[in-house]
């Protein structure tokens, strides 16, 4: 029997191949001849520069970078040396998580740390890229970042404009003369799962403005900016496109790359299957397994699981899950390719305890065993066909 199993983290407990071993082992343990083949597996947020490092022999670099307000923060990407490949969460140099609550600000906030990041893996040969995007706490456009690689934003007196949005209001001119001669022999894979554009009703100001600290006042002159940044960009790059499904992603980021770079924006779950062939794993497996933390109704809206469910049931495989936790709604997942899905935890507990990473691992195992003892229950009564 071939199995593939490709799990989620389960965040803030345990990666996504600790948990793809603990269900090998719990399978193995009831039938030794199982061949489970276990893939990383992430969405292109949090989790995927580990995921991606862990399963495919990178290097893990932590640096300090510029943080979103300026000051100095520790990011960690990653490099997959086979194929010089940068792996990086925008995240870490810019998220929302890296500044407390009543400190957000989207006017000062600045990507200016993801174009460090940018540079310091082209400095160690990386020209592919894989970068995911959510979690921001800025709205400049990626106008830092474009700073940070060598891009004169340049007010009415040619000096760079201040970072943050709040600079965007005193932006007259974009300068290519400084841009580092490597960029254009890169090609960024931008993990984006939102489809917003720019400006507008839908634009990132308006849609995510509010999580970020922004009043209805920031959002107006946020909104304002951007669309005269578009406008200039527009000056140089003919080819911009304020609408383009994906711009508005990360305060504006998803813009600055599809802009500047030589950048394809899609899915995070899509990049990371391509670039672990998970693919090629899935047509020869008799069943694959996948799971994360919390299966719910936003699970079966695309996130990592119902990636996988969707890819194997191209080639009609069955499709069962784990889970930390299952929510009433889970039943949505049953309607986008998992056949059946299985809550771990085995009694009553506390938060705490079911995310300690031993305890979490140790109830995959568990539940994996009896979900395969079922399995071979049914083999022996003659219906293997049905896997």
């Amino acid at each position: 029997m071939k199995i593939v199993a490709a799990i989620d983290s389960f965040k803030g407990s345990i990666s996504s191949l600790e948990a793809g071993d603990a269900v090998s082992s719990g399978f193995r343990s009831v039938n030794n001849s199982a061949e489970v083949v276990v893939c990383p597996l992430a969405d292109g947020g949090e989790g995927t520069v580990e995921a991606l490092a862990e399963g495919m022999n990178g290097r893990l670099y932590p640096i300090t970078v510029t943080g979103p307000l300026g000051t100095p923060v520790s990011c960690t990407y990653a490099v997959i040396e086979e194929t010089m490949t940068a792996v990086i969460e925008m995240s870490g140099a810019a998220g929302i998580t890296l500044i407390p609550k009543d400190d957000l600000d989207p006017l000062h906030a600045t990507t200016y740390g993801v174009g460090e990041v940018i540079i310091d893996a082209i400095d160690k040969g990386c020209r592919r890229f894989i970068i995911g995007i959510g979690g921001s706490a800025t709205n400049d456009g990626g106008a830092g970042m474009l700073q940070a690689l060598g891009y004169g934003l340049l007010d009415e007196k040619g000096d760079q404009i201040p970072r943050g949005a709040i600079g965007l209001k005193d932006l007259k001119t974009i300068d290519e003369d400084g841009v580092i001669p490597e960029l254009k022999e890169c090609q960024f894979m931008i993990a984006c799962d939102v489809t917003n554009p720019l400006c507008g009703p839908n634009g990132c100001s308006v849609i995510y403005g509010p999580q970020k600290g922004a009043t209805p006042s920031m959002i107006e002159d946020m909104d304002r900016w951007l669309n005269r940044y578009a406008s200039i960009c527009h000056d140089i790059k003919e080819d911009a496109d304020m609408q383009y499904p994906g711009t508005g992603a990360a305060g504006g980021m998803g813009y600055a790359f599809k802009t500047f770079t030589n950048a394809t924006l899609k899915p995070g779950i899509d990049i990371v299957i391509e670039e672990t062939r998970l693919e090629d794993y899935i047509q020869d497996a008799d069943l694959v397994v996948t799971g994360e933390g919390m299966l719910d109704h936003q699970t079966a809206m695309g996130k990592a699981p119902i990636g996988v469910a969707r890819l194997a049931k191209k080639y009609n495989k069955k499709v069962i899950a784990f889970a930390g936790a299952v929510k009433r709604d889970a039943e949505e997942c049953n309607k986008n390719g998992i056949d059946a899905f299985f809550p771990i935890v085995r009694g009553i507990t506390t938060l705490e305890e079911a995310m300690n990473p031993q305890n979490a691992k140790d109830n995959l195992t568990a539940t994996a065993k009896q979900v395969m003892r079922l399995i071979m229950a049914y083999y022996e009564v003659g219906v293997k066909s049905s896997f």
